[in-house]
């Protein structure tokens, strides 16, 4: 029962810090003024209310009494000059007048409900009144002989006056807190959102510009243990790739020897395998140097998925690759890491098949672009491992000569570096299918 609750109470709050922290501030600041208005309402307003009402009801039985009690005109008109001038209440007799049939009462009126009650316990039910027609009046009729007596008395001697300015001492400062308690509460989440903004960019490749620490000191903390680990990764990255070139550079000048000195050779059947390794030689060091420098500072753009994907197709003109992607949508990618990506899944599918088919799908948040191939495919058993850089299995998807087993590896790489992810799966044309997920 409490592992329900907790999670009901998990789904119904608010997600992001900042609304968390207002609710802490606020629910109690507005629980003690829900309490101080209740007892306000309850101690001291509704009292002061029904003690107000109580003395008007008074005041008007003691008028009626004694007006029913004169039979001289002039006494009576004399009664009424008096209530008029030292009560003030207007007060007139309206002869062959009923009492209206229409109830104006408020039920949810705390002013109507103690006149209701006190009139009720003085007169029965031979009366009516109006607190809502006129702003500043209520409308008293009581039932007298064959006519009604009407009086008219101001609103303030049953309402007590402070509860206005109560309401209004009780609510302005309240706003004022919430609002200085969310200015604070921004200031102080700030820096923990551009820290995860920092951390998001640097996570899908991007290069983080002046990134600065501010916020508490614990924020601060965070953001510069971040930074140097930013620091760290990229000199290192940067170490990865320089060492390779290195070696790449280093490598190429006995190759180039080794090719000159086969074309002397006269014996051209061990010149020619020979050669043939040379060329191998080769085609992987380039591999392995754009494998190490994939991963380069390139801006991320807001560029439209479907002319990405068009330019990329349209390099294979004369294959049988079926282009189904007709999206107009843009994201933000860096463009040549994403066509390198695709070139990748093209090419294996081409390799090792006849036909690659492209399509896509759009979610809330995520955009997926789907690579099929018509080829052997790869047993579910060695999905995991042909994401590994050099992986290659040669008899589930046949001897590619001309791979180094880099492909998968270096797409997997790149879309994981947007922060996306590659699925691998069975193809409905029989081959593989890539599966391949970026954020929106």
């Amino acid at each position: 029962m409490f592992y329900g609750l907790n999670n009901f109470i998990k789904r119904i709050l608010p997600k992001r810090l900042f609304y968390r922290s207002l609710i802490i501030v606020a629910t109690p600041m507005i629980l003690l003024q829900m309490i101080i208005t209740i007892v306000f309402f309850d101690s001291l307003w509704i009292k002061a209310n029904k003690g107000m009402t109580r003395s008007l009801v008074g005041e008007v039985e003691t008028l009626f009494d004694v007006y029913r009690t004169q039979d001289d005109e002039r006494h009576r008109e004399t009664l009424i000059a008096i209530y008029n001038k030292n009560f003030d209440l207007t007060v007139s007799l309206k002869e062959n007048e009923i009492l209206p049939e229409r109830k104006t009462e408020r039920w949810y009126s705390p002013i109507d409900r103690s006149l209701r009650r006190e009139l009720k316990a003085v007169f029965g039910t031979s009366y009516w009144f109006d607190t809502t027609t006129f702003k500043e009046k209520v409308d008293l009729k009581i039932k007298y002989k064959n006519g009604v007596l009407q009086i008219f008395f101001p609103k303030e001697k049953i309402a007590p006056s402070s509860a206005r300015i109560f309401a209004l001492w009780i609510t302005l400062p309240g706003l004022l807190l919430i609002t200085i308690a969310i200015v604070f509460l921004k200031n102080q989440t700030r820096p923990i959102v551009n820290l995860a903004k920092a951390a998001e960019k640097f996570g899908k490749g991007e290069f983080v510009k002046e990134f600065r620490p501010s916020g508490a000191q614990e924020i601060r903390q965070a953001a510069y243990e971040f930074d140097k680990m930013r620091k760290r990764i990229t000199i290192h990255l940067n170490q990865r790739s320089e060492m390779l070139s290195g070696i790449s550079h280093d490598l190429r000048t006995p190759l180039t020897r080794l090719k000159l000195q086969l074309a002397l050779l006269r014996q051209q059947d061990l010149a020619k395998k020979m050669s043939d390794d040379i060329e191998e030689m080769e085609r992987m060091l380039n591999e392995y140097l754009e494998f190490s420098r994939h991963q380069k500072s390139e801006e991320t753009e807001t560029i439209n998925v479907n002319n990405i994907i068009n330019e990329v197709v349209q390099k294979y003109e004369g294959k049988k690759i079926d282009n189904m992607v007709n999206e107009n949508l843009k994201i933000d990618i860096r463009p040549n890491s994403i066509k390198r990506c695709l070139a990748n899944l093209i090419d294996n599918g081409l390799s090792y098949g006849k036909r690659v088919k492209i399509s896509s799908n759009k979610t809330k948040n995520i955009f997926t672009i789907i690579v099929d191939d018509d080829g052997p495919g790869i047993q579910e058993k060695e999905y995991q491992n042909v994401m590994k850089p050099f992986y290659r299995i040669d008899k589930s998807r046949g001897q590619n000569k001309s791979g180094v087993g880099l492909g998968l590896s270096i797409a997997n790489d790149i879309i994981n570096s947007h922060g996306g992810n590659i699925y691998l799966d069975k193809s409905p044309l029989g081959g593989l299918r890539v599966n391949i997920s970026l954020p929106l």
